[in-house]
């Protein structure tokens, strides 16, 4: 699929891959979040996010809500640690309606005082549903031990004394420093001729401010490992390790994502699910994830367990990482691996949702956007050398963190 691009004179981007659906996406990714709020800020990036469906100059939330609906269309909205994404799906007649919604909403929100207090309440519950969740809040709690007295630790919900603080200046002022064009990209997808959108785009999003304000991201710094055992009112043992690895701009990325795919990916015979699941039954989900920021990243390795088994669990999954550490994949292995993550990326291609939202936030931060061939190329030419040389470097122990919430006796 070959995408078209298009850069606006205010400096923000245009991307779009033509595909023939009668169905559309568009959307705008917007380099801000959870890691440049400021310390008054805690929380800002997300409730900006809520706050955007909550009125405009010339719409009521009651009206926003009902724009895409109304011609069975979705709008949503995400927000990530450095990243907010907003975009639509609807029926390609409808393009025009969704384009002018959006950018009404990232140009004109208004912030409403008498929808604030509403929007806080509703995050607040959001923050408790994690809370009574603890196979998801440890993985917050993780990065903030990874990532401690850094912005990059921040949960993305914020805390209630940050949100009490919020008002519609602080949001107004928050949008007005980071929604800026050459912080932008306007993403979309579908058979809407590409002249049309860069027209639309030249002349509503043509008007934004050109330069963002002063953005300073600075990169967490060096750091000890840290193990923490939390008591809690849970039935299992939780149990979350890893540590910090590649940013998205380093090339060794993909040999981890290949590596890791081959730990504790979503395959059913993933290392650790065959020996902690298939072949001892102490587990019903273990997993591993890399996750890469713009100047660092992580990886982790989750699962649950009875308490009585925690221990033997660790111990397994540590001997799993020792052997790709000591011992060189051979061959075969390496085939298999590359085969399994090559035919994994196209089946998930066929998510169109997840293909889209893929090319906006690879247009963000790489200004391109890589086929499927492109990327299997890559995964090609990875060697069991590098793959050795990676996991020995990104699974050392003596850089190794681990987070356990364990029931209360």
């Amino acid at each position: 699929m070959n995408y078209l691009s298009h850069v606006l004179s205010n400096g923000l981007r245009i991307v779009h891959l033509p595909v023939e659906s009668p169905v559309s996406y568009c959307g705008l990714a917007i380099n801000a979040g959870t890691r440049d709020e400021s310390a008054d800020e805690f929380g800002m990036a997300h409730f900006v996010e809520h706050m955007l469906f909550k009125g405009t100059l010339k719409r009521k939330s009651w009206h926003i809500l009902n724009r895409m609906e109304n011609v069975g269309g979705e709008l949503n909205a995400y927000t990530t640690k450095e990243e907010t994404f907003v975009y639509s799906v609807f029926m390609e007649e409808h393009y025009g309606r969704a384009f002018e919604l959006i950018t009404d909403l990232i140009q004109h929100s208004q912030f409403p005082k008498q929808e604030i207090e509403k929007e806080v309440d509703v995050i607040l519950d959001e923050i408790n549903s994690y809370k009574d969740n603890p196979s998801e809040l440890i993985f917050d709690e993780f990065e903030n031990l990874l990532f401690e007295n850094h912005a990059l630790g921040h949960n993305i919900l914020g805390d209630e004394a940050s949100l009490t603080r919020f008002t519609s200046e602080t949001g107004r002022s928050f949008v007005e420093r980071f929604y800026t064009a050459d912080s932008m990209v306007f993403f979309s997808m579908g058979r809407t001729k590409f002249s049309r959108i860069v027209k639309m785009a030249e002349e509503e999003l043509g008007k934004l401010t050109h330069l963002s304000s002063e953005k300073k991201r600075i990169a967490p710094q060096s750091y000890l490992p840290v193990s923490r055992q939390i008591h809690k009112d849970t039935y299992q043992a939780h149990v979350l390790m890893g540590g910090r690895s590649y940013s998205m701009y380093d090339d060794r990325r993909t040999i981890l994502f290949l590596l890791n795919n081959l730990l504790g990916g979503p395959g059913m015979n993933s290392r650790l699910n065959v020996v902690l699941r298939e072949k001892h039954g102490l587990v019903y989900n273990v997993e591993s994830n890399v996750t890469t920021y713009t100047d660092t990243g992580l990886y982790n390795i989750y699962f649950g367990t009875d308490p009585k088994n925690m221990e033997k669990s660790i111990r397994l999954v540590n001997q799993e990482i020792q052997r790709l550490r000591n011992n060189k994949l051979t061959t075969s292995q390496l085939a298999s691996a590359k085969k399994q993550l090559v035919g994994q990326l196209g089946v998930s291609s066929d998510n169109k949702e997840g293909t889209f939202l893929g090319l906006g936030k690879s247009f963000l931060h790489y200004n391109r956007y890589d086929t499927l061939p492109e990327v299997f190329q890559r995964i090609d030419k990875i060697t069991a050398e590098q793959m050795l040389a990676v996991a020995n470097e990104v699974f050392d122990p003596a850089q190794s963190f681990s987070l356990i919430y364990a029931p209360k006796s």
